[in-house]
């Protein structure tokens, strides 16, 4: 029987994530903040609480590899935080360009002689799922691959499977309208692949691909060949969450239910404030635990009003009227006197003016709003602001989609802003 502790995970992390922009105009994908960390981390602590302990980032780019090694490293970090005995390895593909997802994992076999059975996970996904069962699914159909599915209600924008009455996928139709959709079970990108799959990638039919630069990405090519080839490739359904964290409005979704504790794999977060309430105001140093006490006893005087669910990070500052729900506020946050914000996300070392009002939008990182009773400014209607934006009192973002390191002036804006007025 393969056991989580003999896999290696191998995360594919290469493009620009056109979708999630501008968040990752600057930031790879997988390390864009949700729930206070790196969303990839999120995935990685589900599996390494099941006994994983080997993970390879196919990194294609700088950026991709300049984000996820400065902060994972070789996994030692990541195992003391989280407490992993034995510690969790963490490598990375070496510098050689690959053609897809798939060419990138055939590099990461042979590169460092992987023999044992593979888990393929995308950098921008988040799951719940329970290993040994599938696992133990996959040993028991005897396939080369099996395919975590999901049902969704609509299909449109998913991969969506053709199975037989033994769960063995006949084929993938991409992106189908819903009234010629085979099914209602879309590809999640999570893949278990049996050591054999090795050989596969030595083929004719992939070196021949390589030879002529053609993409090789697993779900538009590789699994498709698989089938096409007579291999046996097997779906298995997700019965817990999975997301898809690629584009703002699935971000804001995945947020939504961490918050409310729908995804198990993350466990539970550090700071409650109480155990009937589902506020967490996160810490250990003592500068960090006088701020948290700090808040704590302005929201038992009403001087802030603090409805959660709401996860407020280290060391934030939170100046009195200030009303806060169902968000994620990070790290070292500044929020002045009177500011609303609801159903929205504010990244890490943020500071947000007095009357400003966020609703349902995501802020990225060392943003300045600056806001007054005079000129307040309103963040509104999944605008979505890059790192190290300036927006100046009185703007008004609707809907509104702002590339890094810009400066707004007193204007409204709706749409795309690349540029500073």
């Amino acid at each position: 029987m393969v056991k989580p502790e003999d896999l290696r995970v191998i995360i594919p992390v290469g493009g620009i994530a056109k979708r999630l922009m501008p968040l990752t105009a600057t930031t790879s994908k997988a390390c864009v903040r949700l729930a206070n960390m790196p969303l990839i981390e999120i995935a990685m602590l589900g599996l390494a609480r099941q006994g994983v302990r080997n993970f390879i980032f196919g990194v294609k780019g700088y950026r991709n590899f300049r984000d996820l090694f400065d902060y994972f490293q070789d996994g030692l970090g990541f195992s003391a935080k989280h407490g992993l005995i034995p510690r969790a390895h963490i490598k990375y593909q070496p510098n050689e360009e690959d053609c897809g997802s798939a060419d990138s994992a055939r590099i990461v076999l042979e590169y460092y002689d992987i023999r044992d059975p593979v888990f393929g996970v995308q950098g921008d996904n988040i799951f719940d799922i329970d290993l040994r069962g599938l696992l133990e699914f996959h040993e028991e159909k005897g396939g080369i691959a099996t395919i975590c599915l999901k049902e969704v209600e609509d299909t449109e924008g998913y991969g969506v499977a053709d199975v037989g009455g033994d769960m063995r996928i006949r084929r993938f139709v991409e992106k189908p309208p819903r009234d010629e959709a085979p099914s209602n079970l879309a590809n999640t990108g999570l893949y278990v692949f049996s050591p054999d799959i090795r050989e596969v990638m030595r083929s004719d039919w992939i070196r021949e691909r390589i030879s002529r630069r053609e993409r090789l990405d697993f779900g538009y090519d590789f699994i498709p060949h698989l089938i096409e080839s007579g291999y046996g490739v097997y779906g298995y359904i997700i019965k817990k969450g999975w997301y898809d964290v690629g584009s703002p409005e699935r971000y804001l979704e995945a947020m939504y239910d961490i918050l409310a504790g729908r995804l198990e794999c993350i466990g539970e977060l550090e700071g409650r404030i109480s155990p009937g309430e589902r506020i967490w105001i996160q810490g250990q140093s003592p500068e960090s635990l006088e701020r948290r006490e700090r808040i704590m006893e302005m929201m038992r005087k009403g001087k802030i009003e603090v409805e959660g669910p709401v996860l407020i990070g280290r060391h934030c500052q939170i100046e009195e009227g200030v009303r806060i729900s169902n968000s994620c506020i990070d790290n070292y946050t500044k929020i002045g006197r009177g500011a609303v914000i609801e159903d929205s996300a504010i990244m890490d070392r943020v500071r947000i003016g007095e009357n400003a009002n966020i609703n349902g939008s995501i802020i990225g990182r060392h943003v300045t709003i600056e806001s007054s009773p005079d000129k307040p400014t309103r963040i509104h209607s999944l605008s979505v602001v890059g790192d190290d934006v300036w927006i100046d009192a009185g703007c008004v973002l609707f809907g509104a989609k702002v590339s890094p390191h810009l400066r707004l002036r007193e204007l409204d804006y709706e749409g795309e802003v690349d540029s500073a007025p």
